[in-house]
């Protein structure tokens, strides 16, 4: 089996692409730092599972699997992550991963989770998967989403607008709109709420 792995820790990175390596039935035929270099890595080798970290620079491991999914659905993708809550693991499902893994997992559920998702299988953590089962779901639209994002890393409302290009006035609506369905007093609020719940 041959694997994409993308990971932003070199140390990490490293020692992830040394436990795969191992294996005598799997390949890691390339390793990213960052979203877009693994997406350029899936496209050149088209592997049979990329495994993803879900929070890194210039593309999310969330982003970075939607643009798999719709170009090369062949590579079947594998979140590995420290977030252990129900909201990314459902963002994760919708953006098409086809696995969730925590990485405080044993080394050896990693190798056996990229056997069973390059044959087909789905392959989630099971406390997380019942845990997510009653939670409640992610009221934001992806719009309000990005925007409560940067709004929450400290980017003004003029700021917000022209990297999206918006009018500060439609930002202004999509931030008071996504405050109130978080239930918050003011947009920093709502994105600590929201981040807390994987909604971010």
């Amino acid at each position: 089996m041959r694997v994409v792995l993308a990971e932003d820790q070199g140390m990490v990175r490293g020692a992830l692409s040394v436990l795969l390596g191992i294996e005598p039935d799997i390949e890691v035929v390339a390793s990213a730092s960052d979203g877009e270099e693994a997406f350029r890595a899936v496209g050149k080798h088209r592997p049979d599972v990329l495994v993803t970290d879900i929070e890194m620079p210039r593309l999310t491991g969330l982003e970075l699997a939607v643009k798999v999914r719709e170009l090369y659905p062949e590579t079947r993708v594998l979140m590995l992550t420290t977030f252990a809550r129900p909201g990314y693991l459902r963002r994760a499902l919708e953006a098409g991963a086809h696995g969730y893994l925590l990485k405080d997992r044993p080394s050896t559920e990693l190798a056996d989770a990229v056997r069973r998702i390059s044959r087909g299988q789905r392959v989630v953590d099971s406390d997380l998967a019942a845990e997510a089962w009653g939670a409640e779901a992610d009221p934001l639209s992806d719009r309000e989403r990005e925007i409560l994002r940067r709004a929450g890393e400290g980017e003004s409302t003029a700021e917000v607008a022209r990297g999206l290009r918006l009018s500060e006035g439609t930002v202004r609506n999509y931030l008071s709109e996504a405050i109130s369905k978080m239930g918050a007093h003011n947009r920093i609020e709502a994105a600590r709420l929201a981040r807390t719940k994987g909604w971010l």
